[in-house]
């Protein structure tokens, strides 16, 4: 079942994306490592791994959020 979210609530997301997206890009570009959810857990990435990795880019690809 697909929740739909307000205006206001997905700027918010949209917003949120870009900052992390640009906050991953600038450690790529430092050689810096990162911390990630994936599979249901926290995992380690390299900054060379960082271009590779597929990141969400829209409401869509947050199905599986990591559960409280």
């Amino acid at each position: 079942m697909m929740e739909t979210i307000s205006a206001e609530d997905q700027q918010i997301l949209d917003c949120m994306k870009m900052a992390v997206s640009d906050v991953l890009e600038r450690k790529r570009r430092l050689g810096q490592y990162a911390v990630i959810w994936k599979n249901g857990r926290p995992v380690i990435i390299s900054g060379d791994e960082l271009s590779m990795e597929p990141f969400p880019t829209s409401s869509t690809d947050t199905a599986n959020p990591p559960a409280p």
